[in-house]
């Protein structure tokens, strides 16, 4: 098993792209860089409503995405709807879709960012709002895992807990 490791990772070495090259001279700081810009894309995606923009940020297949509410939404939530469940999976190409086709101005602001990274994966962690027509929709904490593909950086998973008004739950 360590030797088809090796091989696996000798061959990815040699074959690997001129992003690869670049990143090997300082991969935290490089991929640090270049995760920026996939963040930045992405909330400019979300505002421009880019479908295609907003899809090339993940990568195609085996990925997983999933809303958790909040202890206090859950229980605002499960008393109007006993059958909620506590988590809801989803994909990036449903919110894609929805983004794209919504007759709302969408934006999704970020703080308290932090990233982590070796160069080759990395977590991404942010408090955000999410905008509808310049009012808060929902807001929470939001946690991207990204692989560093050799032609980019690509969301993996995406999980992020919901925190609503109380007066929104329909």
């Amino acid at each position: 098993m360590k030797t088809l490791l090796l091989a696996i990772v000798s061959l990815a070495l040699m074959t690997g792209s001129a992003h690869a090259a670049t990143a090997s001279n300082n991969p935290a700081s490089d991929a640090r860089s270049q995760i920026e810009q996939v963040i930045a894309r992405f909330q400019t995606a979300i505002i421009k409503k880019d479908k295609a923009g907003l899809s090339e940020l993940f990568l195609p297949t085996n990925n997983s995405w999933i809303a958790v509410p909040t202890e206090a939404t859950y229980r605002i939530v499960h008393a109007k709807h006993p059958k909620a469940r506590r988590f809801m999976p989803g994909s990036y190409t449903e919110f894609v879709d929805f983004i794209s086709t919504s007759t709302e101005r969408m934006e999704e602001k970020f703080s308290n960012v932090k990233i982590e990274t070796d160069g080759a994966v990395a977590s991404v962690y942010f408090d955000f709002v999410f905008l509808g027509n310049g009012k808060q929709q929902n807001r929470g904490s939001e946690t991207w895992q990204l692989i560093d593909t050799g032609s980019g950086w690509k969301i993996n998973a995406l999980v992020y807990s919901i925190n609503v008004d109380p007066a929104q739950v329909k």
